[in-house]
């Protein structure tokens, strides 16, 4: 089942029901199996509850290192960097995102690096750097096209693309004035 009905065209963030993201929650409980804690991380983070996600997201990434895969352990990675993201914190998202594309991309895991790539695209443009968030969403795109990716993943990330352009139009109409 999936949480997302749709994304926010200013935001980029998800958008859920709070009542099916808590339904879930507690269906999970305290499992600490590697799929739980990175659901969880993701139910914590829609919902906002931002410390808890942050402790749950560290805990994920040490699960994977010592019994997950390196594609795991990527996800993994990942998802703690869209935590500290809805945190404030775009240097420290930033930084691990690319990372992980680049560790991605060097493997061959092209939808791997095409998450991260999408999620380093709205890092930018929650930080307003509406050029390098498009940039990023285009080779979020390319990789996701290269990889037979799901249509709701090439339509987030052609919102994505059309949004940055919008902000990007936006701020170039204001200069000008």
């Amino acid at each position: 089942m999936s949480y997302i009905h749709g994304y926010d065209s200013e935001s980029l963030r998800e958008i859920v029901r709070p009542s099916e993201c808590r339904e879930r929650l507690a269906e999970l409980g305290d499992q600490r199996s590697l799929p739980a804690l990175l659901e969880r991380v993701w139910l914590l983070k829609v919902l906002g509850e931002l410390d808890e996600a942050i402790a749950v997201s560290e805990q994920s990434v040490r699960t994977a290192r010592m019994a997950g895969t390196r594609k795991d352990l990527l996800r993994a990675r990942i998802l703690h960097a869209t935590v500290m993201q809805y945190r404030g914190s775009f240097a420290a998202a930033e930084q691990e995102l690319t990372t992980c594309a680049l560790e991605a991309e060097g493997a061959g895991w092209g939808s791997i690096a095409a998450f991260a790539y999408q999620h380093r695209g709205k890092v930018h443009y929650e930080a307003g750097d509406f050029d390098a968030a498009r940039s990023d969403f285009k080779r979020a795109l390319f990789a996701r096209q290269n990889t037979s990716s799901p249509d709701s993943q090439l339509e987030s990330t052609l919102l994505a693309i059309d949004a940055a352009e919008r902000r990007r139009a936006e701020l170039a109409a204001v200069a000008a004035s």
